[in-house]
């Protein structure tokens, strides 16, 4: 916090006085509607006409799980805008609790981009509209299938859908059969996206998937909006994942609703696709 304070006050020195002030986060939400998928085309994917025109192209090695292109959406376009524009004004309320945010996952402000929404569905939809599904790769999930609104999108885009019991993240249970699925051939890279829950009614899980699934050419969504920032810090130093959920004013007493989405700049192009 002394260095944001520095920060903002080396920037902006005509808001001295306002530091400290509590964020009011819903001020930063997303605000536009998230296109979902017509439940009567469920065999066709919302993105069907786009991915004719370009077809994935990812390569084989993987170093190629950087610079993914994401498909056009309300994320890479707000993608592009922040990395198109690293220089324009950010309000003290946004820097004060994206920094929250980034040191509550114990990750470096210069290689995440923090967004916020009105609600877990909102962001999950975020990702599910605009990662790029098709047949041929995978979506694995260890998320429950009611808060899994990721899966749809998968599943009207063709892509393969795998669920993952909880049971699998357990290192010393089943771990071996989601390490087993980790490694299963595709002639894709990357091989798709694999979702999983950092805590599930107090049980933690560990950190070790997200290296593990990117050594096998997976990208990771982990979901730690079960977690209460400020008290169970996380510690993804070394484990870096490509998208991470979480609350931040998540308490036991007043649970809440806005939910973070932090993108790893490395992962994703956030130029345009030419068609």
């Amino acid at each position: 916090m002394q260095y944001v304070e520095q920060y903002v006050l080396a920037k902006y020195p005509q808001y001295a006085g306002f530091i400290g002030e509590k964020v009011d986060l819903s001020t930063l939400c997303i605000n536009e509607e998230i296109s979902e998928p017509s439940p009567d085309d469920k065999n066709k994917s919302p993105r069907a006409s786009l991915r004719e025109v370009s077809t994935p192209s990812f390569g084989s090695n993987h170093p190629d799980l950087d610079r993914t292109q994401l498909e056009p959406s309300r994320l890479l376009d707000i993608l592009t805008e922040k990395s198109s524009f690293p220089g324009s004004f950010v309000s003290i309320p946004e820097i004060q609790a994206q920094h929250k945010v980034l040191r509550h996952c114990g990750l470096p402000d210069d290689e995440y981009l923090v967004l916020f929404t009105q609600n877990y569905k909102d962001a999950m939809m975020l990702v599910g509209e605009s990662y790029p599904f098709f047949r041929g790769n995978f979506y694995m999930s260890a998320v429950g299938e009611e808060m899994d609104y990721v899966r749809e999108f998968a599943s009207y885009k063709e892509s393969k859908v795998i669920p993952a019991p909880e049971t699998w993240l357990n290192l010393r249970i089943k771990g071996s059969q989601l390490s087993q699925y980790f490694r299963r051939k595709c002639k894709h890279c990357p091989k798709g996206l694999f979702s999983y829950p950092a805590d599930v009614n107090g049980t933690r899980y560990s950190m070790h998937w997200v290296s593990e699934a990117h050594r096998n050419s997976w990208h990771v969504l982990l979901d730690a909006t079960a977690l209460v920032v400020g008290k169970d810090r996380l510690n993804l130093s070394l484990h870096r994942p490509d998208f991470v959920l979480c609350s931040p004013d998540n308490t036991p007493a007043n649970p809440s609703a806005i939910t973070c989405l932090l993108v790893r700049k490395k992962s994703f192009d956030t130029t345009t696709a030419s068609s």
